[in-house]
């Protein structure tokens, strides 16, 4: 039987899944359960063995996380170590018990199953990129994600969400859920744009992907003359490529 890929894509509102064919094709319907806070490692665990039983015939799980993710094993967590999610208080428990957990590992030997974890804008990139020159991909969600790819390939993560701006405040914080819905979608808007560009002076891209659940809000007028190097991409891209974690036999 040809091996397929649950692929999980985790989110500070929710989490989301489906079943996709080696070619990438979905081939279960996408579900979604709610990301509920405090979420500790071993609640998490819990909810990815969940989500795994619903889809028996996969033997492999592709999972997408928020945060710095090296060989499987959590650097950092910035939604899942707070009380109540991404802008509220952070607790210094949840950040010791995140910081260096072997996501990977455990939930491997919770459902039996071969499991490989990468940061959730790489997963997205790797659906949407088409391997070319210098690529970089932004999540605009309940934070700000980021990756590059050069050749198709992942740069070390940056975690560019937690980076501290202006007055202390972050990229999660002024271009997440809470920023958008604080400032309203035109200024909300502009600071994409502002953004983007300054993106695009750092690293040069060939070509920028833009997706998330908030992407669609995003003026496109506003980006100037960078408009034509721009792609706004479903926010179904960061379940698709799952796919791309496992080598196709």
């Amino acid at each position: 039987m040809t091996q397929t890929t649950l692929a999980i894509d985790i989110g500070g509102t929710g989490i989301k899944g489906a079943v996709l064919a080696p070619n990438g094709e979905m081939v279960s319907p996408r579900v979604k359960v709610k990301t509920t806070y405090p979420m500790p490692p071993a609640a998490l665990v819990a909810v990815l063995t969940t989500f795994s039983e619903r889809f028996p015939d996969s033997k492999q799980i592709a999972i997408g996380f928020p945060g710095v993710v090296r060989r499987g094993r959590i650097l950092s967590a910035p939604h899942f170590q707070t009380e109540r999610g991404l802008g509220t208080d952070i607790s210094p428990t949840l950040v010791k018990q995140w910081s260096g957990f072997n996501l990977a590992e455990s939930v491997a030997k919770a459902t039996g199953m071969t499991v490989r974890v990468v940061n959730d804008a790489e997963m997205q990139g790797l659906g949407v990129i088409t391997g070319r020159g210098v690529e970089v991909v932004i999540t605009l969600g309940t934070g700000f994600g980021f990756s590059v790819f050069e050749e198709g390939v992942a740069a070390p993560h940056m975690e560019l969400g937690s980076m501290p701006l202006l007055k202390g405040k972050t990229l999660d914080e002024e271009l997440g859920n809470r920023g958008r819905k604080s400032r309203g979608d035109a200024e909300w808007s502009a600071r994409v744009h502002t953004t983007v560009g300054l993106i695009d002076t750092l690293v040069n891209f060939d070509h920028c992907y833009i997706g998330g659940g908030n992407a669609r809000t995003i003026g496109r007028d506003g980006f100037g003359p960078i408009l034509k190097k721009i792609t706004i991409v479903g926010n179904i891209a960061g379940i698709l490529g799952g796919r791309h974690l496992f080598p196709t036999t």
